[in-house]
């Protein structure tokens, strides 16, 4: 960008929101994939919703690519900067607006840490349901844009099913306003279209989000097991009882190991993997739904299990599971997160073959995971220092998201597309569907400006399978010096 491009955003913002040197833009170079790398031009920091709206309208008068960034923790490169444009971050545009708990919504910019929304409900009896592992971190614009689930999302769904209106400035400048704070819809559902376009379309402003009554009664177990295959054949079984648990989650031998190391979780002796399972709602439906349970649970032969007593207990046991992301760089200096979804009927075969694919590679591999959904985490341990190791990563990388479409699955479940999975769009959708799927891009952004080179297959994008010097690092677009 020259010099006289980059003065035109002055009129909009003060220079001290304004950065380009070096070691300003040093932190907003990658995201939670940190093997992809980009410096961008410059990052400008808006403080409201006006300023976004100017700053956009400018980027679609100069044809300037932007990003919009929250916290920066996509696990897909879905706010990987780019290298020729701009990074909007939206950290300051973090006012909860609105919160009527009789109509039971909220309304936030989406720069609102997940967890603040909760909190700001708690003294209503309210809470919002969708809780990804790095909810008190991510925000609500990132949740937003990649469809966010977690642990509870077997109950009550994705942050599609919580979004009930959004106001928004699409890449051409144009500032839309889709949805109520109600259920209730005439016409196309703009709103479930926004939620999960990765940023494609434009940026939201403020979101309406439901709230829902918190439980008034959880029952939380942990299992454990003999074998990974063991625990997500008890998954099966649970599920086909016709018990709908809030959550439901596995770890396995790795993942354990890395908890215990970081929060001093304490686990079941002799197990290779636990199941959470949580239960919730009204007392005396608890009461009944646990008896069921703990049948279930005991005829699925664990090698041990432990309700928790106490809300105490409860906080414990979901500590080691939340940590678990990140409680893994203590057992590896470099890991990739994958997102594959396969079937619940087939989960205990998915994890058999991670495990021989892990065996074959001589890849350690975590597995964390939303187990009540088929929504697989597992986590690929590798050493970047050493020669090739994040390509032979990728690669096992690229083996298990394959396996997951071949078994009816998805290639992602909540982490998006990104850039690390953009090769592998074409193996769940035909091309005319791509085709499609570009073209409705297109009429949110003829341009092309927002967040482009992400989701959609092209000559030069990155594929998880390939092995060798990076396509992107060949165009000079990423480094990993």
């Amino acid at each position: 960008m020259s010099s006289s491009a980059l003065s035109k955003f002055s009129t909009i913002l003060p220079p001290d929101r304004i950065l380009s040197r070096p070691v300003e833009l040093a932190a907003y170079e990658s995201d939670g994939l940190t093997a992809f790398h980009t410096r961008p031009i410059a990052i400008v920091v808006p403080e409201t919703t006006d300023e976004v709206i100017a700053i956009v309208r400018l980027c679609h008068e100069l044809k300037l690519p932007f990003v919009a960034r929250g916290s920066g923790t996509s696990l897909s490169g879905g706010s990987l900067p780019i290298a020729e444009g701009i990074v909007i971050a939206l950290n300051r545009l973090n006012r909860i607006v609105r919160l009527d708990p009789a109509q039971r919504i909220v309304v936030v910019q989406p720069g609102v840490i997940n967890t603040q929304v909760t909190v700001a409900a708690a003294p209503h009896g309210l809470h919002y349901a969708p809780d990804p592992s790095s909810q008190s971190i991510c925000t609500i614009g990132g949740n937003v844009a990649f469809n966010s689930g977690g642990a509870h999302c077997l109950k009550y769904g994705m942050t599609s099913n919580h979004v009930l209106g959004i106001k928004a400035v699409l890449a051409t400048g144009e500032v839309v306003e889709w949805g109520r704070g109600s259920r209730e819809r005439i016409g196309p559902d703009w709103c479930g279209l926004f939620v999960g376009n990765e940023g494609l379309f434009g940026i939201a402003l403020e979101i309406t989000l439901q709230l829902l009554p918190r439980a008034e009664c959880f029952h939380t177990v942990l299992a454990g097991y003999r074998t990974l295959e063991q625990a997500g054949d008890a998954v099966s079984a649970v599920i086909a009882s016709g018990l709908l648990p809030g959550a439901i989650e596995i770890m396995d031998a790795l993942a354990l190991e890395a908890a215990k190391a970081a929060v001093h979780a304490e686990y079941p002796p002799g197990c290779e993997a636990v199941l959470i399972v949580e239960l919730e709602g009204p007392r005396e439906v608890v009461a009944i739904e646990r008896e069921r349970l703990d049948e279930i649970l005991q005829a699925s032969q664990p090698v041990g299990m432990r309700p928790a007593r106490d809300a105490d207990e409860r906080m414990a046991i979901w500590k080691g599971r939340k940590s678990a992301f990140s409680a893994v760089g203590r057992l590896s200096p470099d890991f990739i997160v994958q997102d594959g979804v396969v079937p619940r009927c087939r989960l205990g075969e998915a994890l058999r073959r991670i495990a021989e694919m892990s065996r074959e590679t001589g890849i350690r591999v975590a597995n964390v995971f939303h187990a009540g959904d088929g929504n697989l985490h597992p986590l690929i341990l590798f050493d970047g220092r050493e020669q090739g190791a994040l390509q032979r990563a990728e690669a096992l990388a690229g083996r298990i998201l394959r396996m997951c479409v071949e078994m009816g699955g998805s290639i992602t479940g909540e982490h998006g597309v990104g850039v690390e999975k953009r090769d592998f769009l074409g193996d769940m959708f035909s091309a005319d569907e791509i085709d499609c799927m570009q073209r409705l891009r297109a009429a949110f952004d003829p341009l092309g400006i927002a967040n482009p080179g992400k989701m959609f297959p092209g000559k030069e994008a990155p594929a998880l399978s390939h092995v060798g010097l990076h396509p992107l690092e060949k165009a000079g677009v990423i480094s990993r010096e």
